[in-house]
C-alpha cells in the first residue's frame, strides 16, 4: 500500500548534515557514548516492571523475571528501531522501552485475570500496530508542528516529576544531602557542556554521572550491595507466567495504550528526525510505528510489556549532538546483554538516585524544549492555533499536577484520562482537525 510521503514543517533553524546519522564514531568514542545512552534509559526500563510485579505483589525472583525480560525485549527493539531491516525500523538514533502508560492497565488486567493476560492484549495490540501503521503516514500532514510540538513538551515537562522522585524516593535518597547531590549532578552537566572541549562535551550527562556516583560514596548516599547479591548470569524465562492467553476486556484496554504510544512514538520520531536532519518523513514514520508493533509483538511472546520510543533518547541526541544511529544500535546490544548478566544490570542499578534524577531532569526538560522549538514552527498568531496549544497544554497537564483529578470517573476512562501525553495529543490533534480540516460557512458581514 504506498503512503503519503508528506514531511512535518522544519523547526526553524539550519537543517543538520544527514549524513552523519550513518557514520558510527571511533570505538572510543562509540563505547562510553552508547554507556551513556543505556544509563539514562535504565532506570524507566527497571521501574516499569518493578512497578507492575510490586502491585501484584509477585516474590523477588519473578519480579528479576521480569525485568530482564523488559531490558531483553528494549534491547532488540533498539537494535530493530535504529538499524532497520526492509521495512522495519526508522534507521534513526531512538532508545526503546516499555512504556508507563501500561503501568495501571496491566496492574488492573493482572488483578483480574493474570500475567498471562496482560502478554496476550501486549501481543494482539502489537499486531493492530503493524496493521494501521501504513493509515498513520497518510494522515502524517495532519499532525504539524502544532500538534506534535505540542505532544512532545507535555512528553518532557510530564516526566520531570518522575525524575524528581528519582532523587527525593529512588535508593540513595539523602534528604537534604540527596538534593545537593542532584543540584550538583545537574551543576555539571552544565560546566562540562560550557567549559569542556568540544569532543568532552558530548559526554556530560556521563561525566556528570560519574562523578556525582563518586561524590556520593563519602555522603553515604551509595549503595553497592546489590552488585554483590547479583548472579553472575541468567536467562529470561517467558513461560514462567504460563503461555499468553487472549481475554477481550484486557485487549481492549491494551489498545488503548497502544494508540497513546502510537502518538508517543511519532511525536518521538519527528522531533529526532529533525534534530539529526532526516526521518521527519511519512515512510519514516511508517516504518517506525510498524518496528514498534514488531517489537511489542515480541515483547507479550517474552513476557514483557508494550513497548515505545523513550523520549530520553530525544533530550540526549539533542544534548550531545552525536547523531549516529549506531551509537544507540550498540546500546540495544549492551541491553541484551545485561538482561543474561545480572549482576552488571546491579551495577548500572547501583547509580544514586539523585544523580539519576539530576540527569533525567536535564533530558527530559531538553525533551520539552525540544518540542517547544518544534511548537515554534507553527503561526501562533493565529487565534485559532493559540488556543489549540494553550487547551492541549493545559488539559494534558492536569494528570500531572492532581494526578486523582479524574479519580471519580470509571477505569476505562481513567486508562486515557490518566496520561497527560494521551490528552494532550487528542485535544491538539482534534482542535487542529477542527480548526484547519473541515469547511464551513462563514456569513459574511454586510456592509
Amino acid at each position: 500500500m504506498a503512503v503519503a510521503t508528506h514531511a512535518v514543517a522544519p523547526a526553524p533553524g539550519p537543517r543538520p548534515d544527514p549524513d552523519l546519522v550513518d557514520a558510527p564514531p571511533p570505538l572510543r568514542r562509540l563505547v562510553p557514548l552508547s554507556l551513556q545512552h543505556l544509563l539514562v534509559a535504565y532506570a524507566g526500563m527497571a521501574t516499569m516492571p518493578l512497578l507492575v510485579g510490586t502491585a501484584l505483589q509477585l516474590p523477588e525472583d519473578r519480579i528479576r523475571l521480569l525485568i530482564s525480560a523488559n531490558l531483553l525485549v528494549s534491547g532488540l527493539a533498539t537494535l530493530l528501531q535504529s538499524l532497520g531491516v526492509k521495512w522495519l525500523g526508522a534507521r534513526l538514533p531512538l532508545v526503546m522501552g516499555s512504556t508507563f502508560t501500561a503501568i495501571t492497565p496491566a496492574v488492573l488486567i493482572g488483578k483480574e485475570h493474570g500475567l498471562a493476560a496482560v502478554f496476550g492484549a501486549t501481543m494482539v495490540s502489537g499486531l493492530v500496530t503493524v496493521a494501521v501503521a501504513p493509515w498513520f503516514g497518510r494522515w502524517l500532514h495532519l499532525f504539524p508542528p502544532l500538534v506534535t510540538g505540542t505532544v512532545i513538551a507535555v512528553i518532557g515537562f510530564s516526566l520531570v516529576p518522575s525524575a524528581a522522585g528519582l532523587v527525593t524516593g529512588g535508593h540513595g535518597a539523602g534528604g537534604g544531602r540527596g538534593l545537593a547531590l542532584a543540584a550538583l549532578t545537574v551543576l555539571l552537566v552544565v560546566v562540562v557542556e560550557r567549559c569542556a572541549p568540544p569532543a568532552l562535551a558530548r559526554f556530560s550527562v556521563l561525566v556528570a554521572m560519574a562523578a556525582g556516583t563518586v561524590i556520593a560514596v563519602p555522603l553515604g548516599l551509595f549503595d553497592g550491595s546489590g552488585v554483590a547479591d547479583a548472579g553472575a548470569v541468567t536467562a529470561p524465562d517467558p513461560t514462567a507466567f504460563g503461555a499468553p492467553v487472549f481475554v477481550v476486556p484486557a485487549i481492549a484496554a491494551m489498545l488503548v495504550v497502544q494508540l497513546v504510544n502510537m502518538v508517543e512514538s511519532v511525536g518521538d520520531t519527528l522531533a529526532v528526525g529533525q534534530i539529526v536532519g532526516r526521518g521527519d518523513d511519512a515512510p519514516t514514520v511508517v516504518r517506525a510505528l510498524r518496528a514498534d508493533g514488531v517489537a511489542t509483538v515480541l515483547s507479550g511472546a517474552l513476557a514483557s510489556f508494550p513497548v515505545v520510543t523513550f523520549g530520553q533518547s530525544v533530550g540526549l541526541v539533542s544534548v550531545t549532538r552525536v547523531r549516529s544511529r549506531h551509537v544507540v544500535a550498540l546500546s540495544g546490544a549492551l541491553m541484551v546483554v545485561l538482561a543474561f548478566v545480572p549482576v552488571l544490570g546491579a551495577a548500572v542499578a547501583a547509580v544514586p538516585g539523585p544523580v539519576l534524577g539530576g540527569v533525567s531532569l536535564v533530558m527530559f526538560g531538553m525533551v520539552g524544549a525540544v518540542g517547544l522549538r518544534i511548537l515554534a514552527g507553527a503561526d501562533l498568531t493565529d487565534s485559532r492555533n493559540l488556543l489549540t496549544a494553550a487547551l492541549a497544554f493545559g488539559l494534558g497537564m492536569i494528570p500531572v499536577g492532581a494526578p486523582d483529578f479524574y479519580a471519580p470517573l470509571p477505569s476505562y476512562a481513567r486508562t486515557v484520562l490518566d496520561s497527560g501525553i494521551a490528552v494532550t495529543g487528542i485535544v491538539a490533534f482534534s482542535l487542529n482537525l477542527l480548526f484547519h480540516h473541515t469547511s464551513r460557512r462563514r456569513k459574511e458581514p454586510t456592509p
